[in-house]
């Protein structure tokens, strides 16, 4: 029971406890009072009675005395009255019955009242002729005292129901801060962090709500210390300081991941991006000039390809930065080398350098799987090559194949994905997230889809997905994969099934309110899917992922974060999406091998934030022992590969 109710009802007890004493003590003073007033009445008439009747007595008219004596009694306020005579004897009587009218007889036998009577002589001249005895009627005192017991009964009727209502709405009113407390700490257990502003005046209370206050405050900036901390581990690890990007280290983590995870369709675009003349820039402008004019040049590489999905930039060395984008056909790269050519070039009108030759550009584009160090020598030749085409030239060569195939291009790839949907050639394959110390206890089982292209290929996501989205049907593709898995369900093991989805579906409120309505028709309530998004994704539509988890955690599902780590974003947008769990991208759990790793530390500070949140972490593209271990050390939640 709630301390509202505990003291409002206490509070109607004692007002109950008061009413029955003051109820007592009314009514037994309002009895005594009455039964005075019975006996001087009594005594008064029989004194009244006594002198009237003497003249008679006197003249022994017996007639008169009967006459007088039925004229008091029959005014009604009598229980009796006799006459006697000198010896005792009784001479006349008149007794009135006992009903009492609009008094109930419970009440009369509750409260008893007694009719002393009154008593008086009767002289015939100086002798004693008689006496006369009145007693009066009870009736009406009882009629005062019912209508007493009454008007008490609805006075505080009426006072409880006051207390009951002011009485609540001022409890109410005085427990608000107890009530705001309350939704502080169940705002802590979401990992929300509010402080009350409004600190009641009570001395009790004013001390829970500050109190309340200082412990909210230190768990957001234990909370704040630790993401600070996982975002200092990874800049350490795989930043550039200076310019905010991923550094060598990353750029090769996220080329052979992406190779590793596709290597039968791999292609894409690698760009080497050299800023001429850096040391002439520090000697005329200064360290800070140079400094600037790295920064610009991170801004506009960022600007350039945050269209693109998948992208990874980084800073190399003091000059040199390399951009990867995979799925990049023959097409996108030229278009794409051409316009950062000619955006960094335009750098030269801000004053930044000494000479309007900017930069050059070197890149290669592959449709073969290629190791990071392949790559970077071939770019490296296309970049000695651009510097012969000029201020801010650049030069794009292909790797290991000559030519991309033009069928397979944009156009072939939407006629390709469109007739695949239309065939249903999709393909479901499942991974279990298993447990880390327990390798027989899996988390859930991830859905992985591929598409037939024809009777000896199959494509799997990581490559279609970012097609289809170029394409404008991955909302489809999508679409066709939820149906199919829910089709299906029934013949995958038992336990949590993740589905992953492209952000972009969510943008599409019809493709929002088809899954909806299916996950609440759906046959098996005990199914639990989690919906899987990319990181880098999420950051940049976080409303409309924020909408869809709160829609589908309301039907007993959740989100999951694939690829955590790739976006190189700050960690808060955690704390306000809240997903049921992360997973560590590859490229930072491949290279971990030893607590000696830099990686080692960030992946601990971020499995602490993650767990303070209630976030539970799942590394990606664990395959051997000794990388086990290490996430058995760092108490990672689970592991999958």
């Amino acid at each position: 029971m709630t301390l509202y109710r505990q003291l409002l009802i206490f509070t109607l007890i004692l007002c109950f406890i008061l009413f029955i004493g003051v109820w007592a003590y009314k009514l037994q003073s309002t009895r005594t009072f009455l039964e005075h007033q019975l006996e001087a009445h009594a005594q008064d008439t029989a004194t009244s009675l006594g002198l009237s009747l003497s003249p008679l007595v006197a003249q022994k008219d017996l007639a008169g005395i009967e006459t007088m004596m039925n004229a008091i009694f029959d005014r009604g306020y009598y229980k009796q009255i006799t006459f006697s005579d000198v010896h005792g004897e009784l001479v006349s009587k008149r007794l009135a019955s006992m009903e009492i009218e609009q008094v109930p007889n419970w009440f009369i036998n509750a409260l008893p009242i007694t009719t002393p009577g009154g008593e008086s002589l009767v002289m015939a001249g100086w002798k004693r002729a008689g006496s006369i005895y009145v007693e009066s009627h009870p009736g009406y005192a009882y009629q005062t005292l019912w209508q007493t017991f009454v008007r008490v009964v609805i006075y505080f009727l009426l006072t409880g129901c006051i207390v009951f209502f002011i009485g609540g709405l001022i409890l109410k009113h005085l427990l608000k801060p107890l009530r705001r407390v309350q939704d502080q700490a169940e705002a802590i257990c979401r990992k929300e962090y509010e402080i009350q502003e409004q600190i009641p005046k009570t001395r009790e209370l004013k001390s829970v709500v500050t109190s309340m206050n200082k412990m909210t405050a230190r768990v957001k900036e234990m909370f704040n210390e630790q993401a600070v901390i996982a975002e200092k581990h990874r800049e350490n690890a795989f930043g550039d300081p200076l310019t905010g990007l991923g550094n060598r280290r990353y750029l090769a983590a996220q080329v052979d991941s992406v190779m590793q995870n596709s290597p039968e369709m791999a292609k894409g675009l690698f760009l080497l991006i050299q800023i001429q003349d850096l040391r002439e820039i520090n000697e005329a402008k200064g360290y800070i000039g140079g400094d600037q004019m790295l920064k610009r040049t991170a801004e506009v590489i960022t600007e350039t390809i945050s269209s693109y999905p998948g992208y990874t930039a980084a800073r190399l060395s003091g000059a040199d930065f390399g951009v990867f984008l995979p799925d990049a056909d023959k097409e996108d790269s030229e278009q794409l080398t051409g316009l950062m050519a000619e955006r960094l070039g335009g750098l030269s009108v801000e004053g930044l350098s000494t000479t309007d030759n900017i930069c050059s550009l070197g890149g290669v584009y592959y449709n073969t799987p290629c190791s990071f160090g392949h790559l970077l020598a071939k770019t490296d030749v296309a970049l000695l090559a651009s510097k012969h085409e000029g201020p801010n030239g650049w030069k794009l060569e292909p790797a290991y194949c000559d030519d991309d195939d033009p069928t397979q291009g944009k156009v072939w790839w939407r006629k390709t994905l469109e007739q695949s949907l239309a065939d249903k050639a999709i393909n479901l394959y499942g991974q279990h997230a298993m447990k880390t110390g327990e390798s027989d206890t899996p988390i859930h089982l991830e859905v992985f889809s591929r598409i037939t292209i024809d009777d000896d290929n199959e494509v799997a996501a990581g490559v279609f997905i970012p097609l289809a989205e170029h394409a404008a049907v991955v909302t489809e593709l999508d679409r066709k994969v939820v149906e199919l898995v829910l089709a299906t369900y029934s013949s995958w093991q038992k336990g949590p099934v993740a589905i992953n989805l492209s952000v972009t579906s969510l943008l599409d409120s019809n493709f929002t309110a088809w899954l909806v309505s299916g996950l609440k028709s759906l046959d098996n309530k005990s199914l639990v899917l989690y919906f899987e998004f990319p990181e880098v994704s999420v950051v940049k539509q976080i409303d409309a992922v924020r909408a869809f988890a709160v829609a589908v955690r309301a039907l007993g599902h959740d989100i999951g974060i694939d690829h955590f780590g790739r976006s190189f974003c700050n960690f808060g947008y955690l704390k306000s999406l809240q997903p049921d769990y992360v997973k560590i991208d590859a490229a930072f759990t491949r290279e971990l091998a030893s607590e000696h790793d830099d990686g080692y530390f960030f992946i601990g500070a971020l499995n602490g934030v993650a767990h303070s949140l209630d976030i539970k972490v799942i590394a990606e593209g664990v395959e051997t022992e000794d990388q086990l271990a290490v996430f058995n050390e760092l108490k990672v939640d689970g592991y999958q590969g």
